[in-house]
């Protein structure tokens, strides 16, 4: 089993274990993961470049905790509708070469 498949199977037992498949519907979750993805972009947003590009301390904490938070509503949208988020990652990025060629 894979890292993402195990993460996959712990996400999903611990929705299961708070009776949250009522909730976890394709809309819901996208929803989610807009919010979450806002909380990760409110960590950045008066930050310079550079402070942007050295995060430490806390201000890394809380980043790694939201990058979390998004991840698992990823996953979380994969498997209730049955994606291969792998699969899908790769099926993209084949498409992103033949759209965006290399330069060097």
């Amino acid at each position: 089993m894979s890292e993402i498949e195990e993460l996959t199977q712990a996400i999903r037992e611990f929705a299961n274990k708070r009776d949250w498949g009522v909730f976890h519907t394709p809309k819901n979750l996208a929803m989610a993961i807009t919010g979450e993805a806002g909380e990760l972009a409110a960590e950045f947003q008066w930050l310079t470049p550079e402070e942007a590009n050295t995060v430490s301390g806390a201000k890394l904490e809380e980043i790694k905790l939201e990058i979390a938070d998004v991840a698992i509503y990823l996953l979380r949208i994969c498997d209730i509708l049955e994606i291969d988020m792998s699969a899908a990652i790769k099926a993209k990025l084949q498409i992103n070469e033949k759209r965006f060629p290399a330069i060097k």
